[in-house]
């Protein structure tokens, strides 16, 4: 299994390349090169980066992901290609997206970006805070062990 990161706002990139590097995963971090950096990573660890567009990273990654392959992404979009093709997807917040849960999820999205269309507010995500951190990393390592 090799684990997929939508690296651009990921903030649990740290956790999840210390607990796979420790499991011998293999992890690959997908950016944008407008968040270049000369950040040197562990064995096992590589970069890809693509150029700026909206969706550059989600389709570099359906590119390179393949059955049983782990993506962990916050964009609904992506998770739900990434289900289509068979891999496992995770949120940064520990949830695993799933084919009974994906349709309402972006139902949600559209619905809210409806709302926004028309001119109304919407309540954006909860601050991440360091317990959400630390559940995403209780999940995770939960995971890695199944495989």
């Amino acid at each position: 299994m090799q684990i997929y990161i939508d690296a651009d706002a990921c903030p649990v990139k740290d956790i999840i390349i210390d607990e796979a590097t420790k499991r011998n995963y293999e992890v690959t971090l997908v950016t944008s090169i407008s968040h270049f950096s000369m950040q040197e990573y562990p064995l096992g660890v590589g970069t890809v980066y693509v150029d700026h567009g909206r969706d550059e990273a989600d389709y570099r990654i359906m590119k390179l992901a393949s059955k049983g392959d782990l993506v962990i992404t916050q964009d609904y979009g992506l998770a739900s290609l990434a289900l289509a093709k068979g891999c496992l997807v995770m949120h940064h917040k520990g949830f695993m997206y799933t084919n009974k849960n994906i349709d309402d999820l972006l139902q949600t999205r559209y619905l809210s970006a409806q709302a926004r269309k028309a001119g109304k507010r919407t309540k954006g995500p909860k601050p991440f805070t360091q317990e959400d951190k630390n559940i995403f990393r209780e999940r995770f390592i939960r995971l890695l062990e199944k495989k």
